[in-house]
């Protein structure tokens, strides 16, 4: 599964979250908005980036990690001070809603899901999510780590290229 995806549902799942569950004028809405948007967004441009560069691709493939983390901050505040259960391992719901979260289905059934389920329901969904898509990105920059240290960047590709080049022409003389 793709980490944009999960990304997109997260966003989708924290703007139903925050027009619901939140009170109209509260600075959590726009803050929660805000990051769940900027992961979404910054794993886009960190894609369309790496044709012309991998650095750029793994510092917004960065901030789209932070700002999901930003974001999973907010929904376990939001628990917290509410006396909501926060569902970890040894939970009744916990492997449930991981199962789910990792499921093609979540896909398809989350709009469907979101008017049933209370706060609790949503935030430890999205929570799962969260943590799941931060694995995900943190592969993704290990990943675009690796391919940056073996092909360096766009800069240092063309610099081989030229010396190439040159070096092909010289030999001509």
């Amino acid at each position: 599964m793709c980490a944009y995806q999960k990304a997109e549902v997260i966003y989708d799942i924290t703007f139903y979250f925050t027009q619901h569950f939140l009170t109209k004028g509260d600075r959590t809405i726009d803050q929660m908005l805000q990051a769940a948007r900027s992961g979404k967004q910054n794993i886009a441009e960190g894609s369309k980036a790496s044709t012309t560069s991998v650095e750029t691709e793994i510092k917004l493939t960065n901030v789209a990690k932070a700002s999901l983390e930003e974001l999973l901050i907010d929904y376990e505040d939001y628990l917290r001070v509410r006396n909501k259960e926060q569902w970890h391992i040894g939970h009744p719901r916990y492997d449930k809603v991981r199962t789910f979260a990792s499921s093609k289905e979540i896909f398809e059934l989350y709009p469907s899901l979101l008017p049933k389920y209370d706060d609790a329901s949503l935030a430890n969904l999205c929570i799962t999510l969260i943590n799941q898509t931060t694995f995900l990105l943190r592969r993704l920059i290990e990943k675009q780590q690796e391919v940056f240290l073996q092909k360096g960047g766009v800069r240092e590709q063309m610099s081989v290229a030229r010396r190439r080049i040159l070096t092909n022409h010289n030999k001509s003389f």
